[in-house]
C-alpha cells in the first residue's frame, strides 16, 4: 500500500474534505431553493404570474440600455486610459480632469444632470451655431435644421444611456490605465527597438496583453452597469425598475412585484457573474 493510499483512508474521527459538510456551498443551495420557490409561484399564483408577464418588458429595456451604456463605455474608457499614460501634458491632464470628476459624482446625480442640464446646453449651442451660419448663408436647409433642432428630438433613453456611459467611462479608463501600466516598460522598448511607433506599440504588443488582463474586472462593471440602470426610473424609462413602481402603484401588491423583480435581477446578475468566472478559469488556464 502506498504512502499516497495511507494518506487519503479515513481516519477515526476524521471527515474527508470532499464530504465535509462545512465545505458545501450552502448559500447556493438556499439561493437555488429561493429561486425555485419563486419560479414555482410565477407559474402556478395568478398575482405572481401577472406580475411576471408585465415586469418582464422591462427586462428587454433593461439589457438594451445595459449593452448600449457599456459599449460606449468600453470604448470612451480605452482612449481615456490611453489619454492617462499619454507623455503629453495636455492629454494627459485634460483626461484626469473628466476622470476626476465623473467618479466624484454620484451616478443618480450625474443622470439627473446629464439628461436635464448638459444636453439641453448643448441643443442651445446647436441654436446659437445655425443662426450664426445663416447669417452668413441665408436659407441654408442644413443650418435651418440646426435651428429647429429641439431638446425633444433626443428619447429619454438615449439620455440615459449616454449618462451611464459617460459615468462609467471613468472607472472603464481606470480599469484600462492599470492594465496598461502592468505590462513591463521592457515590452515597449523591445517594440521599438523592432522599428514600432508608439503607436504600433501600443496597438500590437500592449494593448493585447492589457485587455487580456482587464477582461474580468471589465466583465465586473457589466455587472454593476446593469444594476447601475435601475437608477434610470429617475428619468421614468420603462426598465425593470420604473415598472415595477408603476405596478406597485396601480395593484398595489407590493411583496408579488418585488419579489419578482429581485428574481430577474438575481437571474441575470448571477448568470452573468457565472460567465465572468468562467472566462477568469479560462485566462488563468491559458496563461
Amino acid at each position: 500500500m502506498t504512502t499516497e493510499t495511507l494518506d487519503n483512508r479515513k481516519k477515526p474521527g476524521m471527515i474527508r474534505d470532499d464530504i465535509d459538510p462545512s465545505k458545501w456551498a450552502w448559500w447556493a443551495i438556499i439561493l437555488i431553493g429561493l429561486g425555485i420557490a419563486i419560479a414555482f409561484a410565477m407559474i402556478f399564483i395568478p398575482k405572481y404570474n401577472e406580475a411576471f408577464i408585465y415586469l418582464v418588458q422591462g427586462v428587454v429595456i433593461t439589457l438594451r440600455v445595459t449593452i448600449i451604456a457599456y459599449i460606449l463605455a468600453t470604448v470612451i474608457g480605452l482612449f481615456v486610459g490611453l489619454a492617462r499614460v499619454s507623455k503629453n501634458v495636455f492629454i494627459y491632464n485634460a483626461a484626469t480632469l473628466y476622470v476626476e470628476i465623473v467618479r466624484g459624482i454620484p451616478m443618480i446625480v450625474l443622470i439627473l444632470y446629464f439628461a436635464y442640464a448638459f444636453i439641453p446646453i448643448v441643443i442651445e449651442g446647436i441654436h446659437g451655431l445655425g443662426n450664426l451660419a445663416l447669417m452668413v448663408l441665408p436659407g441654408n436647409g442644413f443650418f435651418t435644421g440646426m435651428t429647429l433642432y429641439s431638446i425633444r428630438s433626443i428619447p429619454t433613453e438615449l439620455r440615459g444611456i449616454m449618462a451611464l456611459a459617460v459615468g462609467y467611462g471613468a472607472f472603464e479608463a481606470e480599469v484600462f490605465r492599470a492594465g496598461i501600466i502592468s505590462i513591463g516598460k521592457g515590452q515597449m522598448e523591445a517594440a521599438k527597438s523592432l522599428g514600432m511607433t508608439y503607436l504600433q506599440s501600443m496597438r500590437f504588443v500592449i494593448l493585447p496583453q492589457a485587455v487580456r488582463r482587464v477582461l474580468p474586472p471589465l466583465g465586473n462593471d457589466f455587472i454593476a452597469l446593469l444594476k447601475d440602470s435601475a437608477l434610470l426610473t429617475v428619468l421614468a424609462i420603462n426598465e425593470l425598475t420604473q415598472l415595477s413602481r408603476l405596478r406597485r402603484a396601480s395593484t398595489f401588491q407590493i411583496f408579488e412585484t418585488f419579489n419578482v423583480v429581485a428574481f430577474l435581477y438575481l437571474s441575470m446578475t448571477l448568470t452573468l457573474s457565472a460567465g465572468v468566472r468562467w472566462l477568469e478559469k479560462r485566462l488563468r488556464i491559458e496563461e
